[in-house]
């Protein structure tokens, strides 16, 4: 049994005395400075504690309570043979020392030693989530070129909180966070000011993409569908030179194909400004020949107009869109109908009120997104309500009040005389509602009654502002990530820019980094325990006759996983050393806070070498299943073992992981998780290694959630399931810096 205590030591100059932590076992007594000094007023020596009287008293008495743990813990855990002076001043030393250098030291802003004379690339990161894009373009240099972190943005508290952490305050950037949903009104106007001046190089981001999912429902009117419209929405404002955009494979088949497509033809529609006015002279060239048609070109001229601009003033020229055809349609009215007629049809009513909501399109637009946000809240999904919340939403949508309108002129059958204005009206309408490519659809057709079909398509080669090719599906393995997770990349290029097509594999199948590399060095932990500290595994003790098979699954690799047997490290060194450039020698230690105002209080900040290392608490029968199940290798095989003898579950899946292959994609549920050689799930560390996120890097916040506050937290393990992995990120943006011009 030891005995932990803490004492004040002999005063300094100005009154203040060292506390010093003192352990007693048998006959050995070890003495260490923890660091911290309070006045002895200060002190309560009964229970061990600061008072409130000093200032700092949370944050001391969070850290003297850490080390008293963390001191407690070694002698429960370390064999007694290694208990030595030595050791244990030195693992307490390594505590107190890594987080006075967090205290004291002073990061110096870039430009670092050695950069000033570098080409930055700046980049912003939009879904941003715990930063697995933004840790991969840090990662990366190319030549004289490095990337330069302007801002992230995401919705959620815990998301901001690990930016802030990691980047501002662990690494010393400058880089900016925006907590604003995308789809507000003001996220643009808010964006460009906290960018300032800065022209942003390259845009990366992954739109969430549960309902694009091919594992989970895909529900109608899904809040998460039209998120990518308003990532090209920024896009359009920055124009960068090359844009990412990052989702599920199962985009690519969603409706046919027809969601991929959409998405390409919006990324094709944004156009380059300084071409545009050549369509618009085109346009004015084809009325000259085309008087009859003049209405409707002139309809295309206004439509176009559209893609100059976002926001204020393109609500204005929407208004003024519809506000022409409603003067239209004023001045036909008495002509197709008598006056009683106009007064009270329902058709005319239809007609007149349909322009109305066409004028109100953004305020339609904001109740459509609180509506979807209200249905997805209540968890409105294959019940009484749905259908009917699903019709209200498509009918406030353009789309639909115009095929209204549309019906209500038909049902008033017009004199044949008047038949080509309403046709115009209607014509009109359905332009008002066109993409950019389905405008060009249609003035095809006049270019080609006009034999100017030539001269048109030389005009859109190069109205187009950004190239892509086709979406390609990324393999996270065959970059260094030991995981088959697969994700599409979509990569626009602006046509001053190399095109990109795929980002080739830095390592071939037969190299793949596999689970027991990247986290067997971790395995020292057990059921609901905690460490802070790395500790030695003995592999002989725990494989006995199979410790060469298993050290031979260990390789030493360069950062992006390549082989690299004379003077690579291995994944786990790599982890450990971190994978970041040089430019952040000076980042301090890994720590952790729970909040806010953890953070901004530099003292309360728990720093240790090791984070994010927790098992959950649980059951003896959990244990016991797990176990089976772990046997068995795989959940399907153990169900009838588990029900025979009573340890069946609800549950729909369990994965256990091979130690010598990949992992299945990592998701936001370490439950669902068997660790290769225990039977127990995950650590977030462990899920974090196996998503390839340094060890340097800190999930803040909470740990886990459950239930419906899934929806609105995200915790942890959330963050790490939902990162982009960071090594595949690194060859994303390594491909960009050799192409960019």
């Amino acid at each position: 049994m030891i005995n932990v205590k803490f004492y004040l030591d002999k005063a300094d100059k100005s009154k203040r005395f060292p506390i010093h932590l003192v352990i007693r076992q048998k006959d050995l007594q070890i003495k260490v400075a923890t660091g911290e000094k309070i006045m002895k007023k200060d002190w309560d020596n009964t229970n061990q504690l600061v008072k409130d009287s000093d200032y700092s008293y949370k944050s001391i008495n969070k850290f003297l309570n850490f080390l008293k743990e963390e001191v407690e813990k070694y002698f429960e855990n370390e064999i007694h043979t290694n208990f030595t002076d030595k050791k244990i001043k030195e693992k307490i030393s390594s505590l107190v020392n890594s987080r006075r250098e967090n205290t004291d030291i002073n990061i110096v802003s870039e430009p670092a030693t050695g950069y000033e004379a570098k080409s930055k690339i700046t980049f912003v990161d939009l879904f941003a989530g715990a930063g697995g894009f933004s840790e991969g373009f840090l990662q990366a240099e190319f030549g004289n070129k490095y990337y330069d972190f302007r801002l992230a943005s995401d919705i959620n508290e815990n998301c901001e909180l690990t930016h802030l952490a990691r980047y501002n305050y662990q690494l010393g950037l400058d880089a900016e966070f925006l907590k604003q949903d995308i789809t507000e009104p003001d996220f643009l106007d808010n964006f460009l000011k906290k960018i300032g001046d800065k022209e942003i190089d390259i845009v990366c981001g992954g739109p969430p993409c549960q309902s694009f999912s091919l594992a989970g429902k895909r529900k109608k009117f899904d809040k998460k569908d039209d998120l990518f419209a308003h990532y090209l929405k920024v896009i359009r404002q920055l124009r960068p030179k090359y844009f990412v955009m990052e989702n599920v494979k199962g985009i690519l088949t969603k409706e046919q194909g027809k969601i991929k497509d959409m998405i390409l033809q919006e990324i094709r529609s944004i156009v380059d400004l300084k071409e545009f006015n050549k369509l618009i002279h085109f346009i004015a060239q084809l009325r000259k020949t085309e008087s009859e048609r003049a209405f409707i070109l002139e309809c295309y001229n206004l439509r176009l107009q559209f893609e100059k601009v976002i926001d204020k003033e393109l609500d204005v020229l929407k208004n003024n869109y519809i506000n022409n055809l409603e003067n239209k349609f004023r001045l036909l009215t008495p002509k197709i109908v008598d006056y009683k007629t106009s007064k009270t049809d329902k058709n005319i009513s239809t007609i007149r009120h349909g322009f109305n909501l066409l004028k109100r399109v953004k305020e339609l637009e904001y109740i459509r997104k609180k509506v979807i946000n209200e249905k997805a809240f209540t968890n409105l999904d294959n019940d009484f309500f749905a259908d009917d919340f699903d019709s209200f939403l498509t009918s406030i949508e353009s789309e639909t009040i115009i095929e209204k309108i549309h019906l209500a002129f038909n049902n008033l059958k017009p004199n044949k005389v008047f038949l080509e204005d309403v046709k115009q009206i209607i014509v009109a309408l359905e332009i008002f509602d066109y993409t950019f490519d389905e405008c060009v659809n249609g003035l095809n057709d006049f270019a080609l009654a006009v034999n100017k079909e030539k001269e048109f398509q030389e005009i859109l080669s190069k109205i187009r502002l950004y190239n892509i090719e086709q979406p390609f599906v990324a393999l996270a393995s065959d970059y260094g990530v030991p995981q088959n997770r697969e994700r599409v990349l979509f990569i626009g290029c602006r046509k001053d820019q190399k095109l990109i097509n795929d980002v080739p594999a830095t390592v071939k199948s037969t190299e793949r980094v596999n689970v027991f590399e990247a986290i067997s060095d971790l395995d020292f932990i057990g059921n609901d325990d905690e460490r802070y500290n790395y500790e030695n595994i003995d592999l002989k003790a725990k494989y006995n006759g199979s410790t060469k098979k298993m050290e031979a699954l260990i390789r030493k690799r360069n950062i992006d996983g390549k082989p690299n047997e004379d003077d690579g490290l291995t994944y786990s060194e790599w982890s450990k050393k971190g994978r970041l450039s040089s430019r952040f020698l000076n980042a301090k230690n890994p720590f952790y806070v729970k909040n806010f105002e953890e953070l901004e209080n530099t003292l309360a900040h728990l720093v240790a070498p090791l984070q994010n290392h927790k098992t959950s608490k649980q059951n003896q029968d959990v244990i016991n299943r797990l176990d089976v199940i772990l046997k068995s290798g795989n959940y399907e095989s153990a169900k009838s073992n588990l029900k025979e003898i009573g340890l069946d579950s609800d549950k729909r899946s369990y994965t256990v992981l091979k130690p010598d292959g990949q992992s299945s994609t990592i998701m936001t549920i370490a439950d669902d998780y068997i660790h290769y050689s225990n039977p127990r799930a995950l650590t977030v560390r462990e899920m974090a290694r196996l998503q390839s996120f340094d060890d340097s890097f800190v999930f803040q916040g909470k740990r886990s959630t459950g239930g419906s506050k899934r929806k609105f937290e995200v915790p942890q393990f959330t963050l790490v399931g939902n990162a982009v992995p960071p090594l595949m990120a690194r060859a994303v943006a390594l491909e960009i810096l050799k192409n960019i011009q």
